[in-house]
């Protein structure tokens, strides 16, 4: 019997892309609200609890009220917005966080997908924390670049206006959150394993998607002793074996054969590149990978699939 999926905000980037990952899934039954009754509560919670799995692409307030919708035990939520990340009851939705994470994936019903910068941010910083190389109190900063398709339909829609509408500003990259309160940092820190919230600066540059979360350390600041070679070894033994983690050679000079990095290299897959790069004095870990997709509906997807026991890789 295939497994009936609803997506409640499917008209928005993650819940779009969420779709075209299902659509051709024979094992999915993908049930779609009438555009007329997008608005009318009864009719969406009718579908919300007529489905096995739910994909909440909406904004906080309005996935919470989703949920209180919600009144099916057997229903699987999958909560792509904010508001759930860091709340008691709800698995985080990175599957290769630690050792035991699928397993509770599959025995939930409450899954709270992760932020992409988060995502990249974890899972470059927590391998280090659990190693001891970094100390869980250590005041660690990150810096990301990423593609505007993060900022939705509304960033979308200014870095593709017609010409004439066009604002210049928009092709030079554009430092933000400077408030130093960007969403994801409560989810960087909890599930990352440090004490204190990374000191965190993105940038969003005049490109459609793909990003990358840079960790400058200072290894003077790390455990004694450590090495560029250590850190690269922790990170490539902790990912050993999984399908959608590379981490690629200490100092890989391919990367950088041109030399610039390629924020766009994971774009159009499920993937992250972990790379370490270094001097005598500092270390650079950076994670790569598609904001629309490990980064968002990609990652919604696999965590479906192994809450459902399938092939963790089905339609990615």
């Amino acid at each position: 019997m295939a497994t009936r999926v609803f997506v409640d905000g499917h008209e928005g980037t993650t819940g779009l892309r969420i779709h075209e990952y299902l659509i051709g899934r024979s094992d999915i039954d993908l049930l779609v609200i009438d555009s007329a009754k997008r608005k009318d509560a009864q009719e969406r919670a009718r579908l919300l609890n007529a489905a096995d799995v739910v994909f909440l692409c909406l904004p906080d307030a309005a996935a919470k009220e989703a949920v209180a919708l919600i009144e099916n035990p057997a229903t699987c939520v999958i909560d792509a917005s904010t508001a759930h990340r860091t709340a008691p009851g709800w698995v985080f939705g990175l599957p290769e966080l630690a050792a035991d994470q699928r397993a509770k994936l599959r025995a939930t019903k409450r899954i709270a997908n992760p932020g992409c910068h988060a995502s990249a941010f974890i899972l470059a910083m927590r391998p280090l924390v659990d190693a001891g190389l970094v100390p869980m109190d250590a005041a660690i900063t990150a810096n990301s670049i990423t593609g505007y398709s993060g900022g939705g339909k509304s960033m979308i829609a200014q870095y593709e206006a017609k010409e004439e509408d066009f604002d210049t500003k928009l092709l030079s990259p554009r430092p933000y959150a400077l408030g130093l309160t960007h969403k994801h940092q409560p989810e960087m820190a909890a599930h990352s394993g440090l004490k204190h919230q990374p000191l965190f600066q993105p940038i969003v540059g005049p490109f459609y998607k793909g990003l990358t979360v840079s960790l400058p350390l200072h290894l003077s600041a790390l455990k004694p002793g450590t090495t560029p070679e250590q850190i690269h070894a922790v990170l490539a033994a902790r990912y050993s074996g999984e399908r959608f983690i590379r981490v690629l050679p200490l100092r890989d000079a391919e990367s950088l054969a041109g030399g610039f990095f390629d924020v766009q290299g994971c774009n159009d897959t499920n993937r992250v590149d972990l790379f370490v790069f270094a001097s005598e004095q500092h270390a650079m870990v950076m994670a790569r990978l598609d904001n629309l997709g490990k980064g968002a509906s990609g990652a919604a997807v696999q965590s479906m699939n192994v809450h459902l026991g399938c092939d963790e890789a089905l339609g990615l």
